[in-house]
C-alpha cells in the first residue's frame, strides 16, 4: 500500500514547529530574564518585542493567507526558514533596544512564514476525516521543542546569549531547509487525493447547502457569527498563553524565589503538559464537538494561571504548568480544525489570516499587561490574576460558536 504523503508533510511541519518552539517561542522567556539582567532594560520594554512580533504577524496574516491560497505553502515556508535564521544572527549583534526590536521584526517575519497557520493550511488541504488528528500531530512539534528549552538556557549560561542566538540562526537554516522542501500544498497537484483515499461518489440527492466540500468564500465566512466568536475565544486564550510564555520564567525566578535553572525546569513542565494535551487531541479531536472541548480548555488555562500566580511550593508550580500545558496542547490544534470544519478549504488561508488580526490582541495584551503590572506593583500577581479571569470568561465565546448552517459539524 502506498504511504500517504500527507503524513510526511505532518512530520516535516512538526519538525519545523519543533525548531521554532525550541529556538524562539519557548526560549523567549529565557532571553527576557537574561536581557533584563544583562542590559538593564525593563520587563515591559522587552515584552514589547513579543507584542511587536504579534502585531507584524497580524498584519501579514491576510497577505500570507491570500498567498498560500493562491500559490501554495512550499515557497513561503522556504523563504521563511532562511529569514528566521538571519534574524537570529542579527539578534546576536544588537547593542540597543532599537536594534533588539529590529532583529525581532526579521525573526517574526521568518517565523510567521513557516508557522502553524501556514503549514496548517497545507495540512487542511491534505486531510479531512483525520484533520484534527493531523493538526494535533503538527502541534506535537511545538510541545516537544519546549521540552528541550533547557538546552537554550544552558547554552546561554555557558556561552552567553549572543553566541546562542547566532548558533540558533545557523541551526535553523541547516536543519530547516530540507524540512521546508518536504512541504506540499495540495494533493491534486501531486497525483494524490484528500486523506489518500479515492473520492466518494457524488450524491446528487443531498441538498446543495450541505455539500460544501470546498467551503465558504472569505466574504461568506465573515458574515457568520462563528468566525468572530472563534477569533475572540482564540484571542482570550492567548492572553494567558502569551503571558506565560514571556513572563513565567521571570515570575518563578523573581516572584517565587527560585534560580534561573529551576525556573526554566518548571517552565518545561508547560511543554510536558502540552505534549500530553496534543496526544489527547490525537484521540478525541475528530470524535467530539471541538467548541465544547475548547471551552473546557479555557477554564483549564484560567485555573492553571491562578495556581502559578499564587503557588506556595514547587509541586504547585509543576501542577499549574501541567494544567496550562494540557489545555494549550489540546486546544491549539482545534483552532484551525474548527475553522476548516466550519468554513471549508476554499479560502481557509485568507480566513485564518483575517482571524489573526483579531487573535493578535491576545498575543499583544497578555505580555504587555503582565509586564506593566509587574513594573507597577513589583510582582506579577495582579496582572496574572486579571489575565486568568479573562481567559475563564473567554470560554463563553466557544460555547456560543455554533457551526454555520451551510456546513455540517464534524
Amino acid at each position: 500500500m502506498k504511504f500517504f504523503y500527507g503524513w510526511r508533510i505532518v512530520a516535516a511541519g512538526g519538525a519545523l514547529q519543533f525548531l521554532q518552539s525550541l529556538l524562539l517561542n519557548q526560549a523567549f522567556g529565557v532571553y527576557l530574564a537574561v536581557l533584563v539582567e544583562d542590559r538593564g532594560w525593563s520587563k515591559t520594554s522587552i515584552a514589547a518585542a513579543a507584542a511587536l512580533k504579534s502585531t507584524e504577524v497580524a498584519f501579514l496574516g491576510p497577505v500570507l493567507g491570500w498567498a498560500v491560497d493562491h500559490f501554495g505553502a512550499q515557497g513561503i515556508v522556504r523563504v521563511g526558514i532562511i529569514t528566521f535564521g538571519i534574524g537570529f544572527m542579527l539578534l546576536s549583534q544588537i547593542e540597543t533596544l532599537m536594534h533588539f526590536y529590529g532583529a525581532f521584526v526579521v525573526i517574526a517575519l521568518g517565523s510567521s512564514m513557516f508557522s502553524n497557520s501556514i503549514v496548517g493550511v497545507a495540512i487542511i488541504h491534505w486531510f479531512e476525516r483525520r484533520r484534527a488528528r493531523a493538526l494535533s500531530a503538527l502541534q506535537a512539534g511545538s510541545a516537544i521543542g519546549g521540552l528541550f528549552v533547557f538546552i537554550v538556557a544552558a547554552s546561554i549560561q555557558t556561552y552567553g546569549w549572543r553566541a546562542t542566538a547566532f548558533g540558533s540562526g545557523v541551526i535553523a537554516i541547516l536543519a530547516g531547509w530540507p524540512l521546508a522542501r518536504m512541504i506540499r500544498s495540495r494533493p491534486g497537484d501531486y497525483g494524490e487525493t484528500v486523506d489518500g483515499v479515492p473520492p466518494a461518489p457524488r450524491d446528487d440527492t443531498r441538498p446543495a447547502t450541505v455539500a460544501v466540500q470546498d467551503g465558504l468564500s472569505t466574504r461568506e465566512a465573515l458574515r457568520t457569527s462563528a468566525f468572530w466568536l472563534i477569533a475572540l475565544g482564540h484571542a482570550f486564550a492567548l492572553l494567558a498563553v502569551s503571558a506565560v510564555n514571556v513572563h513565567a520564567v521571570t515570575h518563578i525566578k523573581e516572584g517565587l524565589g527560585y534560580t534561573l535553572a529551576v525556573a526554566t525546569l518548571a517552565f518545561t513542565m508547560v511543554t510536558v503538559g502540552q505534549f500530553f494535551g496534543v496526544a489527547l487531541g490525537w484521540f478525541i479531536g475528530d470524535r467530539y464537538q471541538k467548541r465544547l472541548v475548547a471551552a473546557a480548555c479555557m477554564l483549564m488555562h484560567s485555573g492553571g494561571l491562578l495556581m502559578l500566580t499564587y503557588a506556595t511550593s514547587f509541586t504547585v508550580i509543576v501542577l499549574a504548568a501541567l494544567i496550562h500545558g494540557v489545555a494549550w496542547g489540546l486546544r491549539g490544534p482545534f483552532m484551525q480544525a474548527m475553522r476548516a470544519d466550519y468554513f471549508g478549504r476554499n479560502s481557509i488561508g485568507m480566513i485564518i489570516g483575517l482571524s489573526s488580526m483579531i487573535v493578535v490582541f491576545g498575543n499583544i495584551a497578555g505580555p504587555i499587561l503582565a509586564g506593566a503590572f509587574a513594573d507597577w506593583t513589583g510582582n506579577y500577581r495582579m496582572g496574572f490574576t486579571v489575565l486568568a479571569v479573562m481567559a475563564g470568561l473567554g470560554s463563553l465565546f466557544f460555547l456560543m460558536a455554533k457551526p454555520p448552517k451551510q456546513i455540517p459539524l464534524r
